[in-house]
């Protein structure tokens, strides 16, 4: 009995999370195509940006404008997002540099080179490979 009740919890639980989700993506899907209008600066699937000058529901495609004169037809599911332009995507850090923290140089071992130090041989006529 408590097995099977167990069971019948985690489906329940799983169920209500997959209706909860649902409803969370069919809002954003929403909010996002009031926010796609002509004009909008958008974000496209692979990372292009551009400016939405059309969308054709029939076709279901759009017209992005990714330079002055260069229009591109995608498919409209490519359009990921509209950016903001005060907003920034990439979030920033600011570190302080500190001289104690930093790397210290790693000496050559025995006149070995460090382990990625490129080798210049200084004997032309030494060679690797004989033709």
């Amino acid at each position: 009995m408590d097995q099977s009740l167990f069971l019948i919890v985690i489906i329940v639980a799983f169920a209500a999370f997959m209706f909860y989700s649902s409803r969370k993506r069919k809002k954003q899907q929403a909010d996002l195509q009031t926010k796609m209008v002509p004009g909008a600066r958008v974000m496209l699937s692979f990372g292009l940006y551009g400016t939405l000058l059309s969308v054709d529901d029939e076709k279901v495609t759009a017209d992005v404008e990714i330079a002055p004169g260069t229009v591109v037809t995608v498919h409209r599911q490519t359009l990921s997002r509209v950016v903001d332009d005060n907003a920034s995507d990439v979030e920033t850090t600011v570190v302080a540099e500190d001289d104690a923290a930093a790397p210290k140089p790693v000496a050559e071992l025995d006149g070995d080179p460090v382990y990625g130090e490129r080798v210049d041989e200084t004997d032309p006529t030494k060679r690797k490979t004989e033709d």
